[in-house]
Formats: C-alpha cells, structure tokens, sequence
C-alpha cells in the first residue's frame, strides 16, 4: 500500500517516519517550502554574481577550502564531488532505510537554509515517489563531516549515474529515470555539498533500530509475562505500590502492562495459596525493572531522533534574513552516535533477560517442567541446545552493544579531528535487533511449551492470544523434531510485531507517562 504523506519541514513526526518505513510513500511539499528555497538559492547565486570566496560555493572542499574554483568550473566542482566521494562499500542499504533518507534530506533542504534550488528537491522526491531506491552501500561513513559516502551515491541516481533498485531489479540510474520519465539533476553551486553533508543516513540507520527496539519491548513484555505463567511465577513483583515508591515511569508502565498481562491466568490461580516459594528468580521478578529501564532508554532515543530528523545538518548555511553564509559543524552526527548506543544497550538488555528465562524454563528444577520442555527427556532434547542458540546471540549483542562513539579517527589530512561513528552506531543495531528477535522468539516457544504443559489449566485471556498466534504458525513440541524452521517462524513473528497481536490497547501504556 502507498500512502501519501505531505512533508511539512522541521515538523515531521515519529508517525509520519514510521509510515515512510513500513512502505512506500508519494510524497509532497507544502508551497511555503518552495519561497524558502527559492530565497536560500537566489543567496548563493548573489555570492557567486559578487565572486566572493564561500566555502562549498566556489572553493575545493575539507583541506582543500583555501583553494579557488572560477565560475566556469563551478558545475564541474560539484560533480567531481559525487563522483569522488562516491567510495561506500558493502551491502545495499534497504528499501526502507533509503525512503527515509530521502524524505529526511528532501525535508531539511526543504527548509531553505540549504541555498539549493526547488529543482533538486523536486527531483529527489520524483525519484523516491517513481519507487527508485539509490544502491547506497552500508558501509563507508564515519558520522562526519555528515555521511558523505552514502549521501554521494543517493545523489549519484539524481544525476542518472550509478545503480538503482526499480521494477525488480538492479539496473542503471539513467535507464530508470528515464523509464519514469525524470530528468536527470545537474547540480549548480553548493548543491552537491548540501546534498551529501548531512546526517541523514545516520539518521535512518538509527530510526530502524528505534522501531525495532519499540517491536522488540512490546514482544519481550508479552512473552515475559508468558514465562512468567509458564513457570508459575509470581504476579506479586508487580503491584503497583512497588513500583510508585521507586518512581520511574518506564517501570511504572512496564509493571502495569505485565500486571495487565497475566489478570484472570487460572495457571497463577493454581498456586496463590500455599507455594512454598519465597521469591522468583530476577528474570520473572524483575522484568517492569529491566524493561522498563529499555523503555525509557527507547523514549529518549526517540526525543533525539525526532529532533536530528527534522534538523538542518549540511555545511555551510545560508541565513537569507541576513543574507550570511556561515560554517558550523550541524553535520556532526554526535547526537544520533549516542542515541544509536543507547538503543544497542536497550536491545542487547531485552534479549540478555529473555536468555535468562529460556535457561530458568527448561531447568526443571527451577520451572517444575518438564527438563528441556519435552516428554521423555533423554531420547528427546527438546529446547537443550535451542537454548545454547539464545544464548551464543545474546553473548554475540553483549560484543555489538559496545559504544561506538567513543571511537574517532581523523580523517581528511586531520582537518575533520574528530567523527561521531554514528553510522557504524545505527547499522549495527540491525544485526543486534535480528539477534534478540531470534532470543524472544525461542523464548516465545519455550513459555508457550510451559503453558500447555499447564493444560487442562489456561493462561490469561490476554496471553492466551499471544500463544494462539505462535501455535497457528508452530505446533506443540511432543518429540524432537527439525526445530530450526520453528525457530525462524517465530523469529518472523516477532520481527513483524505479531507478538503484541490482540493487545494493543494495554502495550501502549508502555508509551505513555508510565502512570
């Protein structure tokens, strides 16, 4: 499905890029946008009419800024820039994290501190609207100055050069606006520059690892509280009282989802009375502690993003009510590097507590199952080394959860000193977030196993919908059987957010002010 979706400038919302992520988009300007940018050009072309020297507009670029280019080369200047800076490596980036690069650089220049013209803009969202996806490779950025590399090979298919992703195949730039009848881009002064300074593939690395953070918390609540019936845990950890006198909102509203979760479970009914257990082990008992911890970490990481995503990132800016052109450093990616290790903390911590509970379910001794969830253990393995699977993904998020920006080497002849490596900050949260997907999804058929061990006892009405779900792709475990199909099943699951299916209405009070 294609949605339409005006984009208003500096005002975007995290709905409005999750919509650009999910799928295809035809996207718009409101008129406003194309005065701003009108003025923002009419400025550069008034620097170069003055000849005065302008770093980007007339100049070589980085160590090279002392150097003057004459007018007749200024064209040529910024082609050169593409095509030099044109060096990315790796695998293509994905359709959704091209669409949102695009609709981002198409919204900052947009806001007219960009000195480029209402063409080149026009011309972006003509690509993006045709359903052209720039081959922009994953790797080749240090998160300053902007995303250089990247953003040159988006450009590169605005020009008609290099590849790109149309009708189902790769095939050349030119050949497909061609086909869907786009002009290619010629670049005037400064254009070029202000396309591929930036921060906006950082940008879009990170917002997916913020949506599959958002998808992986709301998995990981469901599935915990499954866990949490399965080894008849204790619904007693999340009494709300507890949880006010600490006062932190995201374990606020995790404790309540759980509580929420697990009402009216005939398995917690069972043993209310008279369990000769004292206390849970922390992976059940402490869950609105850790995940409400991810929450919040998840609604920070989300403040920033909003915010870069609507920023003016590229260098230098044009200030049309003064008529200056200033250089600043916006398209230093800091802020995005710290946002990026943020979410890997919370990602990493997600599927840490769910190995745990996977460890906690097959150990008879403290679930009162079955050991390794299956009849006649011994000639059957059950979930033995699915287990050591979780547990190899979870050791490997651990390594991945790193930070990456406390790395920086110069680069640039030591004129840019230092970089964010928010690129690298934001694209390995993709791999961390298919890793926990994988943890939540062996944990999902783990706790689903406990419960109808249960039988003829039922769970919630509430998680009984999240086991219906699992069991319409993956039936009962009886004996040892191909798991690793089971296994990418209920991956798949989790990764398209059917975890939460049937509960919307009580997760997204995860989201709010944790009340």
């Amino acid at each position: 499905m294609i949605h339409s979706l005006l984009i208003q400038p500096g005002q975007m919302t995290l709905a409005d890029l999750r919509t650009v992520w999910l799928s295809p988009v035809q996207a718009s300007l409101p008129a406003e946008a194309y005065e701003a940018m009108r003025a923002s050009s009419a400025a550069i072309q008034s620097i170069v009419d003055q000849g005065d020297a302008a770093y980007g507009i007339n100049t070589g670029f980085g160590k090279l800024a002392k150097t003057r280019i004459p007018d007749d080369q200024l064209e040529a200047l910024q082609r050169n820039l593409i095509l030099s800076h044109s060096v990315g490596s790796g695998e293509p980036m994905s359709a959704a994290t091209v669409r949102l690069v695009m609709v981002m650089k198409a919204a900052s220049l947009a806001r007219g501190y960009s000195g480029v013209r209402p063409v080149v803009v026009d011309t972006l969202l003509a690509v993006l609207n045709a359903g052209i996806v720039p081959r922009i490779p994953v790797k080749g950025s240090v998160g300053a100055s902007g995303d250089l590399a990247p953003l040159s090979h988006m450009t590169l298919a605005l020009m008609g050069e290099g590849e790109v992703w149309y009708q189902g195949q790769w095939q050349p730039a030119a050949q497909a606006l061609n086909a869907a009848g786009i002009a290619p881009l010629t670049l005037a002064a400064k254009e070029g520059l202000a396309l591929i300074n930036g921060t906006q593939v950082s940008t879009a690395l990170a917002l997916h690892g913020l949506f599959m953070a958002e998808r992986l918390l709301e998995a990981g609540t469901v599935i915990g509280a499954l866990s949490v019936d399965a080894a008849k845990g204790s619904d007693a950890p999340f009494d709300p009282r507890i949880h006010a006198v600490r006062g932190q909102p995201g374990q606020i509203a995790s404790a309540a989802v759980t509580r929420a979760l697990l009402q009216g479970s005939q398995i917690r009914l069972s043993h209310l009375d008279n369990d000769e257990r004292v206390q849970d082990p922390y992976s059940l008992r402490c869950q609105p502690q850790v995940m409400g911890a991810c929450r919040d970490l998840i609604a920070q990481a989300a403040r920033t993003l909003l915010i870069e995503a609507n920023a003016v990132t590229d260098n230098p800016l044009v200030f049309t009510d003064t008529g200056e052109v200033l250089s600043g450093g916006n398209f230093h990616a800091e802020p995005v590097a710290f946002a990026a290790d943020t979410l890997a903390l919370a990602i990493s911590e997600i599927g840490a507590i769910s190995e745990r509970r996977i460890a906690l379910l097959i150990d008879s001794t403290l679930s009162g199952l079955p050991p390794f969830l299956v009849n006649n253990p011994g000639l059957n393995s059950g979930f033995m080394i699915a287990h050591v699977t979780a547990a190899a993904l979870a050791s490997e998020n651990k390594s991945h959860a790193h930070p990456a920006s406390v790395d920086s080497l110069p680069t640039s002849a030591n004129q840019e000193d230092h970089v964010s490596m928010a690129t690298y900050a934001g694209r390995r949260l993709a791999e961390m977030a298919d890793n926990t997907a994988t943890i939540l999804g062996i944990e999902w058929l783990a706790a689903a196993q406990g419960v109808d061990f249960h039988r003829p006892l039922l769970t919630s009405q509430r998680l009984q919908k999240a086991h219906a779900v699992l069991r319409a792709q993956v039936p009962f475990y009886a004996h040892d059987r191909l798991f690793a199909p089971d296994i990418e099943a209920a991956k798949t699951l989790v990764m398209q957010g059917r975890a939460a299916e049937g509960n919307a209405d009580v997760l997204s009070l995860l989201w709010g002010d944790g009340a």
